[in-house]
């Protein structure tokens, strides 16, 4: 007897050691939860170490045991693991519970788990539902209690479970239903994360209330049973509502800014790095610099729209077949404040009152507020159902927030700035709306350039020997079947270089890019990093030609770094979570022009900004120069412009390409957005100065005398030979060509 029991003995033992040999092979080792590190953010901050974007895969917040609230704490354990201070990592009594009840039932429904089980099945096994994987479970749940302190696996706990609607986690959970950290929840508030374990999405409060009221209230009665609560706060939180204060996903303040980052990042290190190793990136962006940009953008359009009138023909989402209650605007993804502007949603209309709601902010217009537009009556103007554009305001009228009436027609503008030493790019707007359109203005949008060309070719004509004094005739001509005119439909006659730049004569450029060669002018635009490519032929001196913002704004950045492009870059640096230093990009300098050059064109450029077309920017009082830019039918308007330290461009006109409007040229659309960003920039270098313009001696170049061109590409090598400089105050009369030649 005692022989046939000491053989069953060791049938069972050695079953159970074929079984645990069986399941733990390929699991996992310790070690690896010792060096485990959950998928985290990646941080982007900017130039002064201020938090500006976030890019993940899950929106995780990892942070300490003390960090969650002792009544978060005990809600988790009394709802998932009553036993989770005394067990070792599984609870016999519950297994055999469970095992029981999927034996009368049939089925496998039953749970088991403690949280220590729940962690090792998070982090290294699967969700699939399987006495193997249990096994599993028990095995890795053994070793970690071994390893590891209870406030440690609670806090691996805490910060790994998936909470719904992307929240990993109790920090985020807590800052995405309730506002608010881990460490300050409410009994109410933690009871009801405490529920959500067991079903993210059945329980979520946001899809399913009511079964997350009862969740939340089940909770409540097991803190009851456990003595964590009493009876009378247990029936005061069960009593209350769920309290949900949802946040709302902010959009960053630089969020075109922020995508080219990511973008970059992706290419460099992998889109699963930068999604769930939490680097820590240190970007070229100026915060302060950035939201100067959003509101000098959106209040040049303003302005702009304002200009043009009331046009109406407002969408209204009832005659669409939406309903008013629910609906959801795309702007409506984040908290507005006085200042920003929104679309909102018409609620109730009087001839002296509009009524209107942004998500769930309440507005109102008063008569002032639309008064721009000529109509007296609000009933006028709008009916309910009706989206408008709204400037939000400080005031308050009642319970309701004040509000303006503005226009949306579809009017974008794009605007960036880098510092000229450096070449970090301080603020980007890529449009008027992110959460319309993600599509970036600045860097993917090639717009005809208008006469911002128009530094290329002077360029051209400057190191081809010309100098600013240098005088240039403003009269008819012809190129073959090609008849430009100016502008202003005027002609000027003799004019230097300096003043046909500052006035942006359209005449004096092609005659100086006809002299040059267009080949020249074209290349010289490569030379400055022009990517796009451009045809050979003289049009393209007055702007036919599209680039790029972005390209526009390096290119001149040149001029008032004495010649030396510095490219344009979005990041600093980027380290791991842990700090160590993983890429710093490297620097890109060139020589492009000569100093003698770069400071001849300074002259042109400040003349701009004195006297010429951009007179208006004087009133900064500050060292600057810039050109205008302004295509025919005036579909784009273009300010570029620099201080000493920042240059800066804006583009302003309709995806669509449609004319912008009458005289809406690049000094009266985009330059007061320029100015105005340009105003803050400014201010933090308030002693600055270009260096010393370098002495240029005057010059006449001496042409042969020729018939205008049959054709408006001219090659290098057939431009008219110099002849001999004649220098000092004698200045001749122009041949055919209208650039001097000596007087015979």
């Amino acid at each position: 007897m005692t022989l046939v029991l000491l053989f069953a003995l060791a049938a069972v033992f050695g079953s159970l050691a074929g079984l645990m040999l069986v399941y733990s092979v390929n699991l996992p080792q310790i070690s690896d939860l010792e060096r485990y590190r959950p998928a985290s953010m990646t941080n982007l901050y900017d130039r002064k170490g201020r938090l500006i974007g976030s890019i993940a895969l899950e929106h995780r917040v990892d942070i300490g045991y003390n960090d969650f609230a002792p009544v978060l704490r005990q809600a988790v354990i009394s709802i998932e693991d009553k036993n989770f201070e005394s067990h070792w990592g599984i609870n016999v009594f519950r297994i055999a519970g469970a095992l029981i009840h999927d034996l009368r039932s049939h089925g496998r429904s039953q749970g088991a788990s403690t949280l220590t089980m729940q962690l090792a099945r998070n982090l290294f096994l699967s969700s699939e539902r399987t006495y193997a994987r249990k096994i599993q479970e028990a095995f890795l749940a053994i070793q970690i209690e071994r390893a590891f302190t209870k406030e440690q696996i609670f806090t691996l706990y805490g910060n790994q479970i998936y909470l719904g609607h992307g929240n990993y986690g109790f920090e985020a959970a807590s800052e995405y239903y309730f506002s608010c950290h881990a460490r300050d929840l409410t009994l109410t508030q933690a009871a009801l994360l405490a529920g959500l374990p067991k079903g993210p999405v059945a329980y979520s409060p946001l899809l399913n209330p009511d079964k997350a009221l009862r969740r939340r209230n089940l909770v409540l009665t097991e803190m009851e049973s456990d003595h964590a609560i009493t009876h009378a706060e247990a029936e005061a939180a069960r009593s209350a509502p769920l309290g949900l204060r949802v946040a709302q996903p902010d959009i960053p303040v630089a969020p075109w800014f922020v995508e080219e980052v990511r973008r970059e990042l992706d290419h460099h290190f992998g889109a699963d790095v930068v999604l769930q190793s939490g680097l820590r990136v240190e970007t070229t962006l100026d915060l302060d610099l950035q939201r100067t940009a959003n509101q000098a953008v959106l209040d040049g359009l303003a302005a702009y729209e304002r200009r043009h009138g009331w046009h109406g023909g407002l969408a209204n989402i009832v005659t669409q077949g939406l309903n008013p209650e629910t609906y959801k605007h795309p702007d409506w993804t984040m908290h507005f404040l006085p200042g920003d502007y929104a679309h909102a949603l018409v609620t109730r209309v009087l001839p002296l009152e509009i009524r209107a709601r942004v998500g769930g902010q309440r507005i109102v217009l008063m008569p002032e507020d639309w008064q721009w537009t000529g109509q007296a009556h609000g009933d006028s103007l709008v009916k309910p159902g009706d989206l408008i554009y709204v400037h939000l305001q400080s005031g308050f009228e009642g319970n309701a927030e004040r509000a303006s009436l503005e226009q949306d027609s579809g009017t974008q503008a794009a605007l960036m700035a880098m510092d000229n030493s450096s070449g970090e790019v301080l603020a980007m707007v890529g449009g008027r709306d992110y959460a319309l359109s993600q599509f970036n203005r600045a860097t993917q949008a090639e717009r005809q350039t208008g006469s911002s060309f128009k530094p290329y070719v002077y360029t051209a004509a400057i190191e081809s020997g010309l100098t600013p004094d240098d005088t240039v005739q403003d009269s008819p001509v012809s190129f073959g079947s090609y008849h430009p005119h100016d502008y202003e439909n005027n002609y000027k006659g003799r004019m230097t270089l300096l003043d046909a730049f500052a006035d942006s004569r359209n005449i004096p450029a092609l005659r100086l890019a006809d002299h040059v060669g267009i080949r020249t002018v074209i290349q010289t635009a490569h030379r400055f990093g022009v990517t796009s490519t451009i045809p050979p032929y003289l049009p393209i001196a007055l702007g036919a030609v599209e680039i790029t913002l972005a390209e526009q704004m390096q290119s001149y950045a040149v001029f008032p770094n004495d010649g030396i492009r510095v490219q344009a870059h979005l990041i600093r640096s980027v380290s791991s979570a842990d700090g160590i230093p993983l890429w710093q990009p490297p620097a890109a300098i060139a020589s492009v022009i000569s100093q003698q050059t770069a400071r001849s064109m300074m002259r042109l450029f400040r003349a701009v900004t004195r006297s010429g077309t951009a007179a208006s920017a004087a009133a900064l009082n500050h060292p600057i120069g810039g050109k205008t830019g302004t295509t025919s039918n005036f579909t784009d308007a273009w300010f570029l412009g620099f201080s000493p330290s920042v240059t800066c461009g804006v583009w302003v006109g309709y995806d669509s390409r449609q004319s912008l409007g009458d005289k809406e040229t690049g000094a009266r659309a985009a330059l007061p957005i320029w100015a105005t960003f340009m105003r803050a920039a400014i201010a933090e270098h308030p002693q600055e100065s270009f260096p010393e313009d370098a002495t240029v001696p005057a010059q006449t170049v001496v042409l042969s005398s020729r018939a205008p061109a049959a054709t408006p590409d001219v090659a290098p090598a057939a431009r008219p030979a110099r002849s001999t400089v004649l220098r000092g105050a004698h200045r001749a009369q122009s041949g055919p060509s209208g650039l001097p030649h000596r007087a015979t």
